[in-house]
């Protein structure tokens, strides 16, 4: 199942962390009961109302129809229906349905985003399946427990549940778990901003997903990659993890998680203000959503394309779905989802100048904001009140709203930085535990001396003791600070040599070198090599001074260096005036060529700005020639102190051919690149005919330009 994501707004982290977690619960409950996945609702209803039935197939019929029917639309229900199934168990002591029963009423809690609530039915599970040594039923309970954890930004307790459920899975050889287990600990650290590591997390659930052709699982995991390049920021990245996730969920019809990921997609076009697409995406989600009649699914929808419409300046059409949301979120009693809105209707009313309505429904929303402590609701709401009371000519109460966003933001950037101290949680909750292990020691010994002190009156005695165990405690409180500063420096270390070590290597070569010492030498297909040459260059740097010279190629290489990263290339190495870089490794795309082509242009441009910028006579400055040429690679690290990451093969050779064919101030292609790009709307080609070159005989050739 596709983790399923109906983000309603950039600021709304909140209602992010909510639904994406959701998802990881909606796919541990389908994978508990895909045997039954086609049983038709009528018969199962009759199974269940067939009293004369065995206990466990009508709690099994139930816990169906309660799981697909109402979990996720009507959880107020599902909390109903778990509750018969619960008595039904107890009376034929069934303990293994009890703690399936209990699993659905946290889940009904964990849906309407009350995760305290959740965590008591889970507690209660997992105390049960412990007791039978049902170790299947402990492995999926410690899973939610850790999405329950996980939404309380508790990231620590989250990793811990998530590593026992994994290490129980291990034990069952249970791949299929072991695989969602990794997804759901990769999502942890990409939360935490360790995209690297979330990374490797993927990559392994992928292996095995790939192991056993599983489709579903595939697609899971390229939508968590693509949510890793959307915080980034890489749009581009992010929109064709999603296609490609959205391709096989199609093929396998599943159509719960094509909606999740249209909205996605949708949200992504908003960002990129094209506002037409989001909307076609947004109901198409839509559309979807009432047919499987998820609720939540479409509240959230309906808030989106009130959004659209709202930017676009449309409030009547806004305020009709935003109303028809509001509905929905109330229904289910969403608080997240009826806060969010109801500021949403409030932004509305102020742009249409009622802002006695206006009032009105955003201090709703900030009274639920601050019910369940959502602090980007309510800066949201006290800039909506701000609005009313300024437009209402009220600069008092105006003023006072906006004094309150100033301390909401300051809250928001210490509840950031708490975000970025939580890698180092576990270790310092080892210390706090271990002080307070301490402090109850401390309390027992005082209690101790004081009994003796009172049958005994030695005072002496007393002191002394009270001394030693003073002394104690400070010793135990230097001692706790230096290690606090001790983990603080090894962790800052780390985090240095890391950054340094990704300076030089790829982050999948760094993480490969780190885990096992080495990196192993790997080839590559339909890598783009890239190769620039200054023309003239000994000539042109006999008439500058040696700062001058190692300047100006040190400028031209910084620039080319952001032109790498912008198209996601890889910069192999300088050699003297040549720069070299790669394409397509060590992760292969689908817009590689594409990408290394207009890096080469881009890099061209740059050169030529440069010279148009000093309007300096021919000569003085550097003219450049770019050559690409597309085949198969070998790459690896070479050395053992001062290593490189370097790639070797005809592909190569040849690539620096082309470069030596070319002409300054052109981009010159081999066929082998032209024929993979020659589509591409964004180019326009110049047939060079067949170049005679230094032992490759006769290539066929191109220039090519960017379209403006």
């Amino acid at each position: 199942m596709i983790i399923l994501l109906y983000l309603i707004k950039e600021k709304n982290i909140y209602l992010f962390s909510i639904m994406k977690s959701l998802a990881n619960f909606i796919l541990i409950i389908l994978l508990s009961f895909s045997s039954i996945a086609q049983q038709d609702f009528d018969s199962l209803w009759g199974v269940w109302n067939d009293e004369s039935a065995a206990g466990k197939e009508r709690i099994k019929a139930l816990q169906y129809i309660t799981t697909y029917g109402y979990l996720y639309s009507r959880p107020d229900s599902a909390y109903y229906f778990a509750q018969l199934m619960l008595e039904l168990a107890q009376e034929y002591e069934l303990e293994k349905e009890v703690t399936m029963a209990l699993n659905i009423q946290g889940g009904s809690y964990l849906v309407r985003g009350q995760f305290e609530k959740a965590l008591g039915y889970y507690k209660r599970s997992l105390a049960i399946s412990e007791k039978i040594s049902d170790k299947k039923g402990m492995s999926k309970t410690l899973n939610n427990m850790g999405v329950s954890y996980s939404n309380l930004g508790n990231y620590p307790k989250a990793l811990d549940y998530h590593l026992r459920s994994l290490i129980i899975k291990e034990e069952l050889n249970d791949k299929s778990g072991m695989a969602g287990s990794m997804n759901n600990i990769g999502l942890i650290y990409m939360n935490q901003g360790n995209y690297p590591r979330a990374l490797d997390y993927f990559q392994r659930s992928l292996n095995i997903m790939e192991d056993f052709a599983d489709k579903r699982g595939i697609a899971q995991t390229l939508n968590n990659i693509g949510l890793i390049y959307m915080r980034q920021e890489d749009y581009a990245n992010a929109l064709d993890c999603f296609r490609r996730s959205l391709q096989i969920c199609e093929e396998i019809t599943d159509q719960k998680a094509s909606a999740g990921i249209l909205s996605n997609i949708g949200l992504i076009y908003t960002k990129q203000e094209e506002y037409a697409k989001a909307l076609d995406h947004y109901q198409r989600s839509l559309e979807i959503q009432e047919v499987l009649t998820d609720r939540k699914g479409i509240a959230s929808n309906y808030n989106n394309i009130g959004e659209i419409y709202s930017i676009q300046g449309n409030l009547d059409e806004s305020l009709q779905y935003f109303e028809k949301s509001i509905a929905i979120y109330e229904e289910i009693s969403d608080k997240q989802g009826v806060a969010n809105v109801s500021i949403n209707i409030g932004s509305v009313k102020n742009g249409l100048g009622n802002y006695g309505q206006a009032l009105q429904w955003c201090s709703r929303g900030l009274k639920l904001a601050e019910e369940i402590n959502v602090l980007n609701e309510q800066k949201n709401a006290c800039q909506c009140l701000y609005d009313a009371y300024k437009a209402a000519g009220d600069n008092n109460k105006a003023l006072k709203y906006h004094e309150r966003i100033a301390l909401l933001n300051d809250s928001l950037q210490a509840e950031e930085t708490a975000k970025k101290l939580q890698q180092m949680e576990f270790s310092r909750q080892m210390v706090a535990d271990s002080l307070i292990r301490e402090k109850e020691k401390l309390r027992v010994q005082m209690a101790h001396d004081a009994e003796v002190r009172k049958k005994s009156r030695a005072r002496n005695i007393f002191i002394i003791s009270a001394i030693f165990l003073f002394l104690g405690a400070i010793a135990l409180y230097w001692r706790v600070r230096y290690i606090r500063k001790a983990k603080k420096a090894v962790e800052k270390e780390k985090d240095r040599s890391d950054n340094l070590l990704l300076n030089i290597l790829p982050a999948e070569i760094a993480q490969e070198l780190k885990e096992k010492g080495k990196a192993d030498a790997r080839k590559f297909e339909n890598v783009s090599i890239l190769f620039t040459d200054f023309k003239e260059f000994t000539k042109i740097a006999e008439q500058l001074s040696a700062e001058e010279l190692v300047g100006e190629i040190n400028s031209c290489f910084e620039s080319f260096d952001n032109i790498c990263k912008k198209y996601g290339i890889e910069k192999i190495k300088t050699i003297g005036d040549s720069y070299m870089a790669a394409g397509g490794l060590p992760i292969l795309s689908e817009d590689s060529v594409k990408n290394t082509v207009l890096a080469g242009l881009e890099m061209m441009a740059c050169m030529i700005n440069k010279k148009q910028e000093k309007k300096a006579p021919k000569g003085t400055v550097f003219e450049m020639r770019v050559g690409i040429h597309t085949g198969d690679v070998i790459a690896g690290i070479v050395g053992v102190t001062k290593f490189q990451y370097d790639i070797w093969g005809d592909t190569v050779n040849t690539a620096s051919r082309v470069e030596n064919a070319g002409e300054a101030g052109k981009v010159n292609i081999s066929q082998s690149t032209y024929k993979l790009i020659k589509n591409d709307p964004q180019f326009k080609f110049h047939y060079r005919g067949k170049i005679s070159t230094k032992g490759k005989g006769e290539m066929e050739m191109w220039f090519v330009e960017k379209i403006s």
